[in-house]
């Protein structure tokens, strides 16, 4: 980050930004073509963060992620505008996440309801959640394995 007092290091404050976000935008890439998705999530922290996401079966998305794994994201939340004299006096105040990670799909049952509840708890103050066996089969659930995170406040 080329700003260091806009930078954000301490997890809690990252993992905030996360909680208010409303949306993550993935980026994808194949053949130095970009293709950026804005989606709905679900955020697990720990010792192995990770971001869940749900989809349909096919699509652009899936057919990138299957050539190329490796994704860029990006959440951002808290805007202000603020106003000056002038054109260029201004702004936007936000706080944002960008971060790297492997996505994949989820095969297993289980951990497809790990993922779901994740992303239903993001959006929701509820714990408990069920879901139809038929709904589950047919639902992709992705997981995205963060390898780097960071965070900007400006």
């Amino acid at each position: 980050m080329r700003r260091n007092d806009r930078e954000i290091k301490e997890n809690f404050e990252i993992e905030a930004i996360i909680s208010r976000s409303d949306v993550c935008r993935i980026a994808f890439a194949e053949n130095n073509t970009p293709y950026i998705v804005t989606m709905n999530f679900g955020y697990s922290g720990g010792d192995e963060p990770c971001l869940y996401f749900h989809c349909a079966p096919r699509g652009r998305k899936l057919e990138m992620m299957k050539k190329n794994s490796l994704v860029c994201f990006e959440m951002d939340t808290d805007h202000k505008l603020y106003g000056g004299e002038k054109g260029c006096d201004w702004g936007m105040n936000f706080r944002s996440i960008v971060g790297y990670g492997r996505l994949s799909i989820i095969d297993n049952n289980e951990e497809k309801i790990k993922g779901l509840d994740s992303i239903m708890a993001h959006y929701s103050d509820s714990k408990n959640f069920t879901y139809d066996t038929k709904v589950i089969e047919r639902t992709t659930v992705l997981k995205l394995i963060i390898t780097e995170m960071t965070g900007k406040k400006a």
